[in-house]
């Protein structure tokens, strides 16, 4: 099968680039012939009023981006197209090109963008669904992408501009979705629910699972507001005895959470900053389990899955897609999102029952076996693209079907035609 995989990097790296990169990797190694399309968001460095307000008709259709993927169309002729992201560089204009050659496109749905100009469902630390239950000018109201009204306008000019057109209805043959949670999330606001395909992401190569438990608690992950890095520095000022805590990643508020450590004096936390891939994988197996306090309600969550592959059990906010990844005393722990004095609680309970926290990373292992690995997830990606492919021959055959009715009326409404045939 020949497939193009369409995918726009952000300014700063993150999960949704380690996917296209495994799903890239996992899809040549199953023998397919794979094109990717990148872009990245890094090229767009100016951000001068002039600049920002050029970036604008851009980002709502690009003729330059539709021509050159065009190109790569007729060149490649692929059986399927699979788009990853295309904010901001790329633009969905590529889809009319695909749905001009009668290309099936497949879309993995990494973020809540097509609902939320923020992309979120969350604003100023409370969850918030605005723009969906009214209307999306309230994301510009709120300044939700980048606290700045401007650029959210822009984002929801391009979220509505494209709602209008129906673009996503008619040019997406199939969404994926990484859990049930985002499904529905999605499919309450109206997209058609037979077009959804839940798959998650996976962990490829498979790191093994660890050989003894760890000794310090681990959070991995960007810091960032919404990861909820502040409920957990909360958390560790009031533990009752010290337990030693690791923070891996970086991001814009690093230099304020470091900060507010060495205020507290809490000289049990350590910043590891950015690790490679093998460095993060034997941080998760050393940890003792890993803590995701997110605020908002994540999509997915690579991190857990990763601590699951190395059998690592996970402490968790129960929110979102998260209580769908982590069974509640079974691959760790549940805690109430953005409670402090709860995630507390938890973490001296999994610090005090080692057999325990080891019985969960045993299951969590077992879980990554069943579900979260590359030999589980090819067979789930290629059903997906037979679908799609299935779809849209469909879709083909009634289009030669209505052009076939209509040249037919026509010739029948013709005084002309029909003397001649007499």
């Amino acid at each position: 099968m020949k497939i193009v995989l369409v995918h726009n990097k952000y300014r700063q790296a993150g999960g949704e680039d380690v996917v296209f990169e495994s799903e890239k990797r996992l899809l040549e190694r199953a023998g397919h012939q794979v094109v990717p399309y990148v872009q990245s968001n890094t090229e767009l460095q100016d951000d001068s009023v002039i600049a920002r307000i050029a970036i604008v008709p851009r980002m709502l259709w690009s003729s330059e981006t539709r021509h050159e993927f065009a190109v790569i169309l007729d060149s490649v002729r692929p059986d399927i197209v699979h788009i990853h992201n295309t904010f901001m560089r790329i633009t969905p204009s590529i889809y009319s090109a695909c749905a001009e050659r009668g290309i099936p496109v497949v879309q993995t749905l990494h973020n809540f963008r097509l609902i939320c100009p923020g992309g979120t469902l969350f604003r100023h630390g409370v969850i918030c669904r605005e723009c969906v239950d009214q209307n999306l000018l309230q994301s510009v109201r709120h300044a939700c992408y980048r606290d700045s009204r401007g650029a959210t306008a822009a984002v929801a000019l391009m979220v509505a501009f494209h709602r209008t057109l129906h673009t996503y209805e008619k040019s997406v043959a199939r969404f994926i979705t990484l859990t049930k949670f985002a499904k529905q999330e999605f499919v309450s606001t109206g997209l058609p629910s037979d077009r959804f395909a839940v798959k998650p992401n996976f962990v490829d190569p498979d790191p093994g699972e660890r050989s003894s438990p760890g000794d310090y608690a681990l959070y991995i992950g960007r810091l960032v507001d919404v990861k909820g890095v502040r409920v957990l520095l909360k958390a560790w000022k009031i533990l009752d005895a010290e337990y030693p805590l690791q923070i891996v990643g970086d991001g814009p508020e690093r230099a304020a959470l470091e900060e507010e450590v060495r205020e507290c004096g809490l000289s049990g936390i350590a910043f590891r900053g950015q690790l490679s891939r093998n460095q993060g994988m034997e941080t998760i197996k050393g940890a003792r389990f890993i803590i995701v306090p997110s605020i908002w309600q994540e999509m997915f969550g690579m991190c857990v899955v990763e601590s699951f592959a190395c059998g690592t059990p996970v402490l968790c906010s129960r929110i979102g897609s998260l209580t769908e990844l982590v069974e509640d005393h079974v691959t760790g722990l549940h805690f109430n999102p953005g409670d402090d004095r709860d995630l507390a609680r938890k973490v001296t309970w999994a610090w005090n029952h080692p057999s325990e926290l080891e019985r969960m990373g045993h299951a969590a292992r077992a879980n990554y076996e069943t579900m979260y690995t590359a030999e589980k997830n090819c067979p789930l990606l290629m059903d997906i693209y037979e679908q799609a492919l299935a779809t849209a021959g469909r879709q083909r055959q009634s289009l030669r079907l209505r052009q076939s009715w209509a040249n037919s009326s026509a010739e029948h409404c013709n005084p002309t035609a029909v003397d001649g045939d007499h």
